[in-house]
């Protein structure tokens, strides 16, 4: 069949661009170098048994309008929340929550003045994300060395979002653009456990200290989201999350997309300034008019083009373009549930299904950072790490045989580049991060069945997360909005003529929102003079 667009990766976002660039009658070939679509957002078996979210594992950013128009409803998907937010255990055998209708008693244990001034706190989010959640639907104006009234007439859009703040909002939305999670916490409240619950957000996927300028703006990246029309809220896909991009694969499917696996692309084909196709590893030929990348564009850009296709500047930037997130990845199953020193008992409690966190401090988090920065004292990792344990079996009994469980780890900080090589050190790191656990719930090493453990360099070898970045490079003011992935490919217009960019390393930034693809689709169909666009 003779297509009229290509797009290369079956991640989520090349999947929600491909179904919406079908609705409006194109054409589709997605090609994905794996023998399942998702990219990271997949549940696969880990263990005799236990399946499980490979690497994403929660839900709250997805957007709704993706779920309606893609009618993922429809197609099987569907979302169960936490009772509550986070559960901190602490060192001192006491414990912390977040999250619910006690939240409030639950500050004011630790500290009153937290108490009166966390609804305050919310309330400046809540105004701020009012109108970012708007612009993350749009396309951002590209900044060229040419004057473009579409261009010029995005930038007005632009200035129209953030004049409805009034000067106290774009003053918050200024501190959080520049300063630190640590220091905006650090005014804000005096209470660890809170500013651990809170802060979290802001290094998860992010190799950074809390309080490294800018982290600020990543706490505000994961306060997008909602889960069944609850703002804020986090969930869990039944299924895991490989729900999500089969329910998407359906949509894509019944609107004509053909969805190819192992099918590796190894060149992007470039003939006189215009993208024409591909090459495939298995030596076929693809051409099509147009070509969506859903990529890392690293990876896009130095991995599938020939030295010197690139002009010299877009490829040095393109070199400095920052990934790595820190992050190490665990799947784990479970003879039990773990049984917490700060809150005793195996059978099934609230605590078991939310976001488990082990990191009582900001301190901590800096620390952790530190140690695996400098690689002071081992070749690249946090001697006491950051660990969120999710269990999704209490939530979703299909994931582990009865009365047995699977837990997500997803542990921070580690260097995205060990001395010696991840390979030596993947082994030593995972019993790290169990015995980190086990220090808060003593059961924990022992009730270890199995496990799969995904360093930075395991995730971008099977999923394509160069550095281990699960955000398709850093969320950095340098690395944003109109410069992502860099100024003048920011309205998802690729190096070259017919050359598209549709995933994380597109505005607005990664996470499982699908926002890079459905706004992809948009401008390929504008240029392409067809309709329906997503609005």
């Amino acid at each position: 069949m003779q297509q009229d667009v290509l797009i290369i990766g079956g991640g989520h976002n090349g999947l929600v661009c491909a179904a919406y660039l079908a609705g409006a009658g194109l054409k589709v070939r997605v090609l994905e170098r794996r023998h399942l679509v998702g990219g990271a957002a997949v549940t696969e078996e880990f263990h005799p048994g236990f399946r499980n979210s490979v690497a994403s594992y929660t839900v709250s950013l997805l957007n709704p309008a993706v779920i309606r128009e893609l009618r993922l409803h429809e197609h099987g998907l569907r979302v169960v929340e936490r009772p509550y937010s986070n559960f901190l255990p602490l060192p001192d055998g006491r414990s912390f929550r977040l999250g619910g209708e006690h939240t409030q008693a639950e500050v004011a244990r630790w500290s009153a003045r937290d108490a009166q001034r966390l609804p305050g706190y919310y309330a400046m989010l809540d105004r701020i994300v009012v109108v970012l959640r708007e612009l993350m639907r749009r396309t951002p104006p590209n900044v060229s060395d040419r004057f473009v009234l579409a261009d010029w007439l995005h930038s007005a859009a632009v200035a129209k979002q953030l004049k409805s703040l009034d000067m106290r909002g774009r003053r918050d939305l200024l501190d959080l653009f520049t300063k630190s999670a640590g220091e905006l916490l650090d005014d804000w409240f005096e209470g660890e456990p809170l500013k651990a619950a809170l802060g979290w957000d802001s290094v998860v996927g992010n190799f950074a200290s809390p309080y490294t300028p800018g982290s600020a703006y990543v706490l505000l990246h994961h306060v997008f989201g909602e889960v069944n029309g609850k703002s804020g809220t986090w969930g869990h896909a039944i299924g895991g999350m490989g729900a999500i991009t089969q329910a998407m694969r359906k949509e894509c499917e019944a609107r004509g997309v053909v969805v190819e696996t192992d099918a590796e692309v190894a060149r992007l084909l470039v003939e006189g300034g215009k993208a024409v196709g591909v090459a495939l590893a298995d030596g076929r030929e693809l051409r099509a008019a147009t070509v969506a990348s859903n990529l890392n564009p690293k990876l896009l850009y130095t991995k599938l083009l020939e030295p010197g296709q690139l002009d010299d500047d877009t490829a040095q930037r393109i070199r400095r373009y920052r990934c790595g997130s820190g992050t190490f990845r665990m799947n784990v199953a479970l003879s039990e549930l773990p049984d917490f020193s700060a809150m005793p008992g195996t059978q099934l409690q609230p605590h078991h299904q939310s976001g488990i966190l082990i990191g009582p401090s900001l301190q901590y988090f800096e620390q952790a950072y530190f140690d695996a920065k400098s690689k002071a004292h081992n070749a690249g990792w946090a001697r006491k790490p950051i660990v969120e344990v999710v269990i999704s079996s209490t939530l979703d009994d299909t994931l582990a045989p009865p009365g047995q469980h699977v837990a997500s780890l997803f542990c921070q900080q580690v260097n995205p580049e060990a001395d010696g090589g991840w390979d030596a050190h993947r082994d030593t790191v995972a019993k790290l991060m169990i015995d980190t656990v086990n220090e808060y719930a003593p059961n924990f090493a022992r009730s270890v069945l199995g496990y799969e453990a995904l360093s930075p360099l395991d995730l971008e070898r099977r999923i394509g997360l160069v550095g281990g970045d699960i955000f398709h490079g850093a969320l950095g003011l340098d690395q944003m909005f109109s410069a992502r992935p860099l100024l003048g490919q920011g309205a998802y217009r690729g190096a070259f003529r017919g050359l598209y960019l549709c995933g994380s390393g597109s505005h607005p930034g990664g996470g499982v929102t699908g926002l890079p693809g459905r706004n992809a689709a948009r401008e390929i169909l504008k240029d392409l003079g067809r309709s329906p666009r997503p609005d």
